[in-house]
């Protein structure tokens, strides 16, 4: 009897692409749950009860929430194409600068996306300086898990992905290349990756969903002065 893996998650998410793609590498077979988070099903809301988020990965009838618990749970469970490095020192690190992802890079971003004038070139430097160390760790490495895709790869593969669509709806490139040539090459090898590749939403259909957000973060914006 074979094993049973399923994925709860949107065609948006980045959070939930770090999971799918870590199935992929590691040639897990698995079934995509798409939910609907405006009307959310019995089986997400049973899975993840205290946040009631994607992704939710169902391993044999048992759930498991939040993309970085999840990418090493796959990790420890399916010993093939291993994820995380084996030296502990490199294992934290690998962890710290996930986290780094999630809590400083991102947030700075997505406030350049939302905002305009002052406020958007304050988060644009924020973001720069943040970028600046992932720069800086790349330093001799083609991924950021060294010569092939790991742990903290996936879980800053969003950039790949959303700084494009951030570009072409503000017009701001927020990886020159020039003033980032390492970052962007990672986003060029990681982008190239067939498994990561063939796994991007369809960049019209997002281009057009953060149109409709920015629009509406703008207005917001507006209105409350």
């Amino acid at each position: 009897m074979g094993e049973e893996v399923k994925l709860l998650r949107t065609w948006s998410s980045p959070f939930s692409l770090r999971v799918l793609w870590a199935l992929k590498l590691k040639r897990i077979e698995f079934e995509t749950i798409e939910e609907d988070l405006s009307s959310k099903s019995p089986l997400l809301l049973q899975s993840n009860p205290v946040y009631k988020k994607i992704p939710v990965l169902i391993h044999n009838g048992k759930s498991l929430c939040e993309s970085h618990v999840i990418l090493e749970y796959i990790d420890e469970t399916w010993k093939q194409y291993p994820l995380l490095p084996q030296d502990p020192h490199d294992r934290a690190k690998a962890r710290f600068w996930a986290k780094f992802g999630d809590d400083k890079v991102l947030p700075t971003i997505q406030s350049s996306f939302k905002t305009q004038g002052q406020e958007q070139e304050e988060a644009l430097a924020a973001a720069a300086e943040n970028l600046n160390f992932l720069e800086e760790e790349l330093l001799g490495k083609k991924f950021f898990g060294g010569d092939k895709i790991g742990f903290v790869d996936l879980a800053l593969g969003w950039l790949a992905n959303f700084l494009g669509v951030v570009k072409e709806v503000t017009g701001i490139n927020i990886v020159d290349e020039q003033r980032f040539p390492r970052l962007s090459g990672w986003l060029q090898d990681f982008s190239s990756a067939p498994v990561i590749k063939e796994s991007f939403p369809p960049h019209d259909k997002l281009v057009t969903k953060f149109r409709i957000l920015q629009e509406k973060f703008i207005s917001t914006a507006a209105a409350s002065k």
